[in-house]
């Protein structure tokens, strides 16, 4: 299993499908090791966007890891299919479960050796996260509205941010902080100062030219 690890997570709904391949490749020359899939079914969030097939071709093409975030309204029956596909992570949303349903699926991923993220909406309130916080591997703070690239960075997604770092050194935790959304050079600093582990980044990194410099711009090494 592929562990997960700070850094930059590009996120492929922003790639050029046209050239997939060769977008992947060129992050991974880039020294870039793990991609971020964001799954879309139209019902809890407006939009769709590609399932576990496009997952499964990507990992077996390419050794990177595969962060799988479920913005789906019943994760549970589509967790084994993206297992099957070669998820390393699979993060579903807060909103989606009961806290029952929730612990049950940690558990389940758990016994498929699967790291598991959970993860909160803009106006969902930090303090639902908190019975899953020693169960879970990740912490996804959304800092746009899930459904569609491109969108402008929320700005309270900082203090969410500072809230789950100090809750972690609160309570000797060893979850990741990742946040997804409107993630640029200003977006991405701040969040990292505010203590954000692994960033997300879509257009900001797949729409532009001079990716290497694009990557330096978020605190990413190439050498």
């Amino acid at each position: 299993m592929k562990k997960l690890y700070p850094g930059i997570a590009p996120s492929i709904l922003a790639a050029d499908f046209s050239h997939l391949a060769d977008n992947v490749q060129s992050m991974i020359d880039h020294r870039i090791s793990m991609i971020h899939f964001d799954i879309m079914d139209g019902h809890f969030v407006p939009n769709l966007s590609f399932g576990p097939a496009l997952v499964q071709s990507l990992s077996s093409q390419f050794s990177i890891l595969t962060d799988v975030h479920l913005m789906i309204e019943k994760p549970a029956l589509y967790v084994d299919a993206f297992i099957r596909a070669g998820a390393d992570v699979i993060t579903f949303h807060v909103e989606t479960v009961s806290e029952e349903e929730a612990r049950t699926l940690i558990s389940h991923l758990r016994s498929l050796n699967v790291q598991v993220g959970i993860s909160l909406k803009p106006n969902t309130p930090v303090e639902t996260l908190l019975p899953f916080l020693p169960l879970v591997d990740l912490v996804l703070v959304m800092s746009v509205e899930p459904g569609f690239g491109g969108q402008s960075f929320i700005t309270s997604a900082l203090d969410k941010i500072k809230f789950f770092f100090q809750y972690r050194q609160d309570h000797q935790l060893h979850y990741f902080i990742e946040v997804d959304g409107g993630i640029d050079s200003k977006t991405g600093p701040q969040c990292q100062l505010a203590g954000v582990d692994i960033l997300v980044a879509g257009s900001f990194l797949f729409q532009k030219t001079d990716i290497k410099h694009r990557l330096t711009l978020l605190g990413h090494s190439i050498s």
